[in-house]
């Protein structure tokens, strides 16, 4: 499920290049006036690294979403890491919690992904597809409750 709102976007894209143009410019002032100490140094490294974040989300690379493929679930669940690609034939079971759902690998290996609570009609959309992708290759698959 992906959101692409353009106003939202543009907006992004515009405060992170304002975050970094005052970024360097108190860079470069600092440096000119020599008041170089932890404070402008924390500000600059914070400023540049939010402007920077918010040109990558703006740019589209920073969503989480989840795919349903013919063979495979592509989960990017970071905004910030790469998309995991997990073929079907790689999945022992899928457990479905409220507002979460864990793939169990044959490896081992367990992929938690929470959903959040902003976006009800997404999550029942999303745990719905779940349960179809295991139906359809067979795979285990149980709806579970939090306690």
């Amino acid at each position: 499920m992906r959101e692409d709102n353009r106003l939202t976007r543009i907006s992004q894209l515009i405060l992170g290049t304002a975050c970094a143009a005052v970024a360097a410019y108190w860079l470069i002032f600092s440096i000119k006036a020599r008041k170089m100490n932890a404070s402008t140094w924390a500000t600059v490294v914070f400023l540049a690294g939010f402007g920077s974040y918010l040109v990558w989300i703006g740019l589209g690379y920073g969503y989480r979403f989840i795919e349903f493929l013919e063979g495979a679930i592509i989960l990017k669940k970071n905004p910030l890491m790469a998309a995991e690609n997990i073929k079907a034939s790689d999945i022992e079971k899928l457990e479905i919690y409220p507002l979460k759902f864990v793939i169990c690998l044959k490896s081992g290996k367990k992929i938690l992904t929470r959903l959040g609570v902003s976006d009800v009609e997404k999550i029942e959309l999303i745990k719905d597809e779940l349960l179809i992708f295991a139906e359809t290759h067979n795979l285990t698959s149980e709806l579970m409750n939090e306690l």
